[in-house]
């Protein structure tokens, strides 16, 4: 269960509903989390209460701080103004915040007042806040004084927070429901889409009218182009991507393994291919329209991929696109001649709507998304990544591609930004690939344009001793992300491996998605049929890795504006070329109706399966006279499905 685009979320619940264990999977993946308890000790004698405390202590990862407010409730307030936009706040809960307030030895205080003030901090808070709340308003009234005053307050309170929130859930047994999403925090212009209240709430695309990245945000400011884009979504969806209804496309083909701790992604999965027959009789159907000489040249294929990949023969230019751009640095030799917090920078400017990869994101009316990814280590003296690191990588990256096909994205675009990439993807290409580093390592260009031959020196050495050190070790697909390709790589590999299980096409930008499509080939070898490459952008790792995959790049731009922004940049030329496709009638002498200009004479046709009826639409746009039937107009479909293999071309 997820939701995207949300800074703020209040999850609400009974006793023993999970609310306490499914905020915190909302926050598991953050890299700096402060867990803010709220509840006071209790009675020393009291060692239920103890347990309860002591259960909840627990369940927290080590590497989260605590900060205690059960001495004065006003300093939850004084927590959220004050905390950093690089936070995760997890706040549990406001029932124990509602019983200090209300404890004679904070008396006399204005309960009105201090709710108001948490809800005006909460509306500030630059960092990220999960607040918990018990829901009591469904009980009974209390018999006592007491407690009709502590549900009177904890129901003024949470009214005060849900209204501060961008985002509600309420957990009734486990089962996380969403009462109030994004889509009714922003403005109403804003497009973004809610779904199913059991669905992910997710930033969908605008149309291609579209002049800013689609954002989510608190913020009650008029929309300008410079605006917050959302951040990255990590609590835990559901356990297997499911169908929607009407839509088989959007379902996967086999069930996947599950354990416990949710999916498996192991060697040897057979996930979905996309359609063997609809490609060719795509390409097919492009003999028979009304262009001139040679007609789409090279760019047939894109026809090809996206009926392939649409499961039909007449496909439609992609609507809803979303770019996932990947931020995560590696340590050591692989990010010589880098600046330091360079890429940092990159990602935030991303997020504010600013910069080549957000420009050209509006451009093209595609919503933007950037990603976290776990920090390598320098891979010429230790692994980038631990195992478990991997396997979390891995599934999170997976979860992505899930909220992408659950909000209805037609095509993902990948890209990354981060110290090192090239280097990390010339490791994993010599190891899958047998490349040498030199030959796959491009040039190191400073940012005053230089070429600077000593880092790349570096980078080579780097890569070398990394694999002289893992000489010896396994080069299944988990070793080498675990060994070698560092986080970037391995939630890249996971989101191809999700979107191939949801039917969602991949367009490749970059070393990092041809990395990841090299690792993927090993868990499953039918993720790179769903893979696109617009351009090489003049790296040589995805010119070896592009033809390892067999993805032969449709543009030779040499243009290097980062990952992702490549392959925004060729984006509208290949919607143009689906909407010709699409729309375009066939070509006269293949036709059974005459669809030329009605003020030009033309000969009557000399078919004898037709007859000359009053045609009310003399446009038709699919190839006509689909069998030998008595006479009779063929029917106006573009669709390709409805011709036979043979016969079907009418001279």
């Amino acid at each position: 269960m997820s939701v995207d685009g949300w800074n703020t979320v209040l999850v609400l619940g009974g006793i023993r509903s999970g609310k306490s264990e499914f905020a915190e999977s909302l926050v598991t993946d953050a890299p700096v989390v402060r867990y803010v308890a709220t509840a006071p000790e209790g009675d020393p004698e009291d060692t239920e209460w103890a347990t309860r405390l002591a259960a909840h202590r627990a369940r927290r990862p080590g590497s989260w701080t605590t900060e205690e407010t059960t001495e004065d409730p006003r300093r939850l307030a004084d927590v959220l103004e004050s905390a950093e936009p690089n936070e995760m706040l997890l706040v549990d809960d406001l029932g124990g915040w509602v019983t200090v307030l209300l404890d004679p030895d904070h008396q006399p205080a204005d309960d009105v007042a201090t709710i108001a003030e948490l809800a005006e901090a909460i509306r500030g808070c630059a960092a990220r806040v999960v607040l918990v709340s018990p829901e009591v308003g469904l009980s009974l009234v209390p018999t006592t004084p007491l407690g009709r005053a502590f549900t009177d307050a904890l129901g003024a309170a949470n009214r005060a927070v849900a209204d501060a929130c961008d985002a509600v859930v309420l957990v009734v047994a486990g089962q996380p429901v969403w009462l109030k999403s994004v889509a009714t925090a922003t403005e109403p212009s804003a497009p973004v889409t809610a779904t199913e209240p059991s669905a992910p709430v997710t930033v969908t695309a605008p149309t291609a009218a579209a002049t800013a990245p689609v954002v989510a945000s608190l913020a009650d400011t008029e929309p300008t182009p410079e605006v917050q884009l959302p951040d990255v979504l990590t609590p835990t969806p559901p356990a297997a991507p499911r169908a929607e209804p009407g839509n088989p496309w959007a379902a996967p083909t086999m069930a996947l393994p599950m354990v416990s701790t949710g999916l498996v992604i192991q060697p040897g999965m057979e996930l979905p291919m996309p359609d063997e027959y609809a490609g060719p009789q795509a390409v097919d159907r492009l003999a028979t329209l009304d262009v001139p000489g040679a007609g789409l040249g090279v760019l047939d294929r894109v026809v090809g991929f996206a009926a392939a990949t649409q499961g039909t023969s007449t496909p439609a230019a992609w609507g809803s696109v979303r770019v996932l751009l990947l931020h995560g640095d590696h340590a050591g030799g692989a990010a010589a001649g880098t600046v330091a917090g360079e890429s940092a920078r990159r990602a935030a400017q991303a997020r504010a709507g600013q910069g080549a990869l957000a420009r050209l994101a509006a451009e093209s009316g595609a919503s933007l998304q950037v990603v976290d990814t776990p920090a390598s280590a320098p891979i010429e003296d230790q692994p980038a990544l631990a195992p478990e690191q991997v396997e979390s990588a891995l599934r999170y990256g997976w979860r992505l591609a899930e909220q992408a096909a659950d909000a209805g994205v037609q095509l993902l675009v990948l890209g990354a930004c981060g110290a090192g990439t090239e280097a990390a993807a010339a490791a994993v290409l010599a190891a899958t690939a047998g490349a040498e580093p030199p030959a796959v390592l491009g040039r190191v260009i400073t940012d005053s344009g230089e070429i600077d031959d000593a880092a790349w020196m570096i980078r080579c050495a780097a890569v070398r001793d990394a694999l002289h050190r893992t000489r010896r070790s396994s080069r299944g697909a988990k070793d080498i992300l675990a060994e070698l390709g560092g986080g970037d790589v391995a939630v890249a590999t996971g989101v191809l491996l999700g979107t191939t299980a949801r039917r969602v096409p991949v367009l490749l930008d970059g070393p990092v998605g041809l990395a990841a499509g090299m690792v993927s080939r090993d868990l499953a070898g039918q993720a790179r049929h769903w893979c696109l490459l617009a351009d090489h952008g003049g790296h040589p790792a995805v010119r070896l890795a592009a033809d390892v995959l067999g993805l032969t790049p449709l543009l030779d731009l040499r243009m290097d504006l980062g990952e992702g922004a490549n392959a925004l940049v060729a984006l509208p030329l290949l919607r143009s070329v689906l909407a010709l496709s699409a729309t375009l009638p066939v070509h006269p002498s293949l036709a059974g109706t005459d669809d030329t200009d009605p003020a030009v004479d033309e000969p009557e046709s000399t078919d004898p399966s037709y007859a000359d009826p009053d045609l009310t639409e003399p446009d038709s746009t699919g190839p006509d006279f689909v069998e030998p039937e008595p006479a009779g107009p063929g029917p106006a479909s573009t669709g390709a499905d409805e011709q036979p293999a043979t016969g079907w071309r009418a001279g």
